[in-house]
């Protein structure tokens, strides 16, 4: 936490909260223990008229109904990554989007990676102060960036489950408990975030062993058909990786 952001927050704070779900919760109880004054977290419907900054945590397709309640003269901000601010018009407004997952009212946002925008200086002040005493760390997403980031974001957390639950399904019909691949799971991404992925690539497709990937396409086509388009596309992403990442090591002296 910074503390040297509290200032540009108590100017115009209180801080109002609208959503009452996990992020609501955990911004509220999170800003509170940095000190900073907040209200809520408050129903969709509530105006923000004694608040000066109004953080809206609610869904995507709520946000712009939640901000025409909001009465004139705050600083409105939404916590998407998907949107741009045009949604939170008229107001001066700001956006904060939390690279993470948010399971409850305890989860600490400290060194966590957020998406900032604002439509004035003072407004992006604003996300960049409440950013800070929250602990995490700031970067500019441009408009017309904004779903790609998103999308990433999502490839990233909610695809690599989708992933996981397939391998799930594929071990249990060998008899294999999801936990035996948990050490693998937490292996392979501690390998990508300290190497990156074309150095953390490992497996039959790194090898060139199509023999193996065969007889494993065979077991997904008889076991999870449904899953057999899915295991081609990744085979051939995984391929393309793999010419990546002989490429680095042929070019390294």
């Amino acid at each position: 936490m910074k503390t040297s952001s509290l200032p540009v927050l108590r100017h115009d704070a209180p801080v109002l909260v609208v959503g009452d779900g996990r992020m609501g919760r955990a911004l509220a109880v999170s800003l509170e223990t940095a000190g900073v004054s907040v209200v809520g977290p408050a129903g969709r419907g509530e105006n923000g008229a004694d608040a000066g900054i109004v953080l809206l945590a609610v869904p995507d397709a709520a946000i712009a109904d939640a901000a025409r309640a909001i009465a004139p003269g705050r600083l409105v901000g939404h916590l998407s990554g998907a949107l741009d601010l045009s949604v939170l018009t008229p107001h001066e407004a700001f956006g904060i989007h939390p690279l993470m997952t948010v399971t409850g009212a305890g989860a600490s946002f400290a060194s966590v990676t957020a998406a900032l925008a604002g439509t004035t200086p003072r407004a992006h002040a604003v996300a960049e102060a409440l950013a800070d005493v929250l602990g995490m760390t700031g970067v500019r997403v441009r408009d017309e960036d904004r779903a790609a980031y998103h999308a990433a974001a999502s490839i990233a957390a909610n695809f690599l489950v989708t992933l996981e639950g397939m391998a799930e399904d594929l071990a249990a019909t060998a008899g294999v408990d999801r936990d035996a691949l948990v050490p693998l799971v937490r292996a392979t991404v501690e390998n990508w975030a300290d190497r990156g992925a074309a150095s953390a690539l490992t497996g039959p497709v790194s090898r060139g062993d199509d023999v193996t990937v065969a007889r494993q396409r065979a077991a997904i086509a008889e076991r999870i058909p449904d899953r057999l388009a899915l295991f081609d596309a990744l085979v051939e992403a995984t391929r393309d990786l793999a010419a990546t990442q002989r490429a680095g090591t042929t070019a390294t002296p």
